[in-house]
């Protein structure tokens, strides 16, 4: 992965069906109440296809967090 990648938290509306996930193969996802979590390594490139895919998918996006080092070190 390029050096400027970054670890990324993003947030979707909604419960997304395999069809759905299979969109992301690069992100590791979970549910959280009535959301979908994608996490994943991402350069600036990839984050942009990502975020390019939700919204050819009409998918409803709540929040995109950059994780920084300290929050991805596991002492904490």
């Amino acid at each position: 992965m390029d050096p400027a990648s970054a670890t990324y938290v993003i947030r979707i509306n909604g419960h997304l069906g395999a069809t759905l996930l299979s969109a992301f193969p690069a992100m590791a996802w979970q549910r959280q109440g009535p959301e979908t979590v994608l996490t994943g390594m991402l350069d600036r490139s990839a984050l942009h296809g990502v975020l390019a895919e939700i919204e050819a998918l009409g998918l409803d996006l709540l929040e995109i967090r950059q994780l920084t080092a300290e929050a991805r070190s596991p002492e904490r």
